[in-house]
């Protein structure tokens, strides 16, 4: 898991850490961000609006996509395990319910948008905006299309997208504005 182009990589370059220690130490910091987003929230039915998809773009973009699809997997894992990490607790069913779509969607879009990262769309708002709209698309394609195959499409869309579009343009926006410039700044 050594990158030597992501953000995070870049920030802790300094410090005379075991990369491996470095790491695990960013995977929990990463798991325990998740889940404290998760709890901010305005709560919907079936899917509640949380900060969770924020989080994981500023994972993606900042710790590249081994990293980030780690962080991700040991999140899953550990709300499997019933630990309350996800927005209303955790657990097996969690994994099967209406938003386990959009938890799988986060998976795999944190490890896209990682992938861009490692090819420094960081550097660039332009290709910062183009990672996380591919990134929210994923997230969207896997949540409304669980969602769908449950409550039927129409409801979906209704309930599990249009309801969203202006937050995760927020989202998306908010860490264009954040991560280029502090890559910027530290690249310095």
């Amino acid at each position: 898991m050594k990158n030597n182009t992501t953000l995070i990589h870049n920030v802790l370059s300094d410090y005379k850490i075991n990369i491996y220690l470095k790491n695990i130490i960013l995977v929990f910091l990463g798991t325990i961000l998740l889940s404290v987003s998760s709890k901010v929230q305005v709560p919907f039915w079936p899917v509640p609006m949380t900060m969770q998809t924020f989080v994981v773009f500023i994972i993606g973009m900042s710790y590249g996509s081994k990293l980030a699809l780690t962080t991700l997997l040991l999140y899953l894992l550990e709300g499997a395990l019933g630990l309350p990490v996800f927005a209303k607790g955790g657990g097996l069913l969690y994994l099967t319910g209406p938003t386990a779509g959009y938890l799988y969607g986060m998976m795999f879009a944190a490890w896209l948008i990682g992938k861009f990262a490692d090819l420094g769309y960081n550097n660039s708002y332009l290709k910062s905006l183009k990672s996380l709209l591919i990134g929210t698309l994923i997230i969207f394609l896997f949540g409304v299309g669980y969602l769908g195959s449950i409550i039927g499409f129409d409801k979906a869309l209704a309930a599990g997208l249009y309801p969203f579009l202006l937050s995760e343009l927020f989202k998306i926006l908010l860490a264009v504005a954040l991560i280029p410039n502090i890559t910027k700044y530290i690249s310095k």
